[in-house]
């Protein structure tokens, strides 16, 4: 069904394309400018979003092998990431559970985690191996002192986790089955080619940017061209969204060439053509295809919350189908994402920047969301409704079949 979806989907687009239009939502709506400074709304969002929704911590390509992990710090929580002896991935509290220091730092392989305060030492399944001094520190049950585990699922090439170890969230109904879209990308066998961390601003104002094309051949326009394409079509899947141009057109692997996709049979119409666009995982990843280096490529970015209301950081990692075997491919993926770099930082970070100081000044009290900005509408609309929601009410919402039992 998620091809059919796929194919369904780009008939639109080149309808749309053919037509010279694009879908638009009922109304211009206004969202209150406190909204992205209410320093009480950014507590909110991290209670009531980043710690209770599964959240994207890495592409699968990120931890290739058993004892592959990776320490991260997630809204104030530290987080501890491996790939297991079975292949699986895990995400633990990366806290010693004698007295709370981080058993890991930084990214590699190990399969083991040796406290550097009092030497406990953990499996990197989270079990606790030993103890220094059992002798004298005295009888204790390592069952009962294993890391603390937090819900972990790996879909499509992605490894989602829930900062909440006694959330009874649904995770996979959380997905809406958009990770049988992402599927069709196949992450999971691709290669980690870079990554790495910028900052930004407020949360909402940096993951505004890649739910807008509406700003591409403006604030662009000495990057991607004044004459790039400005407008969206919106494709929802709960509070996940794809975001594609109207158009006939795809562009061909490895070149600069287009295809026409209106003259192609449907069965000829490459997944590359069917997945374009920018795809977001709600509340703070974007993916889109780029082809640098002569291949399928995509830059995928986890956003998230910093410590303060108008501070964020964004890990974008450049993934490809395939690791480059030669010189000219890997500098041709290097200055790709060299690229997007600057799109990115200077161009698209700076200007939310600037944007976040004037909304503090307090002289603007609401900003507005087009008709043609319906993926914007849509994002701060599930923001709004699930910081509303208690938890009893947050399982309902993506697991319908209990709200249809009570």
């Amino acid at each position: 069904m998620s091809l059919e979806k796929l194919i369904e989907m780009n008939r639109t687009l080149i309808e749309h394309g053919k037509a010279g239009t694009m879908e638009l939502v009922d109304d211009v709506v206004a969202i209150p400018a406190s909204d992205y400074t209410d320093e009480d709304q950014f507590e909110l969002e991290i209670e009531r979003i980043f710690k209770r929704l599964p959240l994207t911590v890495a592409p699968s390509c990120e931890l290739p092998e058993p004892g592959s992990y990776k320490a991260m710090d997630i809204a104030g929580i530290p987080v501890l990431v491996t790939r297991q002896k079975d292949g699986t991935a895990q995400a633990f509290l990366n806290s010693c559970t004698h007295r709370g220091n981080p058993v890991a730092q930084g990214s590699g392989k190990a399969n083991r985690f040796t406290c550097g305060y009092h030497g406990w030492t953990f499996k990197n399944d989270g079990d606790l191996l030993a103890i220094a001094s059992p002798q004298d520190f005295g009888a204790v049950d390592k069952a009962a002192f294993c890391l603390t585990k937090f819900p972990t699922l790996e879909r499509a090439g992605l490894i989602w986790v829930t900062l909440d170890p006694k959330s009874t969230l649904d995770m996979e109904a959380f997905l809406c089955g958009y990770d049988e879209m992402l599927e069709h990308f196949g992450f999971k066998d691709w290669h980690l080619f870079e990554q790495r961390t910028l900052t930004g601003p407020n949360w909402k104002t940096a993951f505004d940017g890649y739910l807008d094309f509406y700003h591409l051949p403006v604030l662009h326009k000495d990057t991607f061209g004044a004459d790039f394409f400005n407008r969206a079509n919106y494709f929802a899947w709960g509070p996940h969204q794809r975001l594609s141009a109207p158009s006939v057109y795809a562009q061909k692997t490895g070149s600069d060439e287009k295809m026409d996709l209106s003259k192609m049979e449907e069965e000829d119409w490459p997944i590359e053509a069917l997945t374009q666009g920018v795809w977001t995982i709600f509340p703070c990843v974007s993916i889109a295809s780029f082809y640098g280096g002569g291949g399928r490529g995509a830059m995928i970015s986890v956003l998230y919350p910093g410590k303060t209301v108008g501070e964020s950081f964004t890990t974008q990692y450049y993934v490809m189908e395939n690791e480059p075997t030669d010189d000219a491919v890997r500098q041709g993926a290097h200055d790709q994402f060299a690229f997007l770099e600057t799109v990115v930082a200077e161009e698209d970070y700076k200007t939310g920047k600037r944007q976040h100081e004037a909304l503090q000044s307090g002289l603007i009290d609401k900003v507005w969301f087009g008709r043609n900005e319906g993926g914007g509408q849509a994002f701060h609309q599930w923001v709004e409704k699930l910081v509303k929601a208690d938890d009893a009410e947050l399982n309902r919402i993506f697991t319908p079949q209990l709200q249809a039992a009570e």
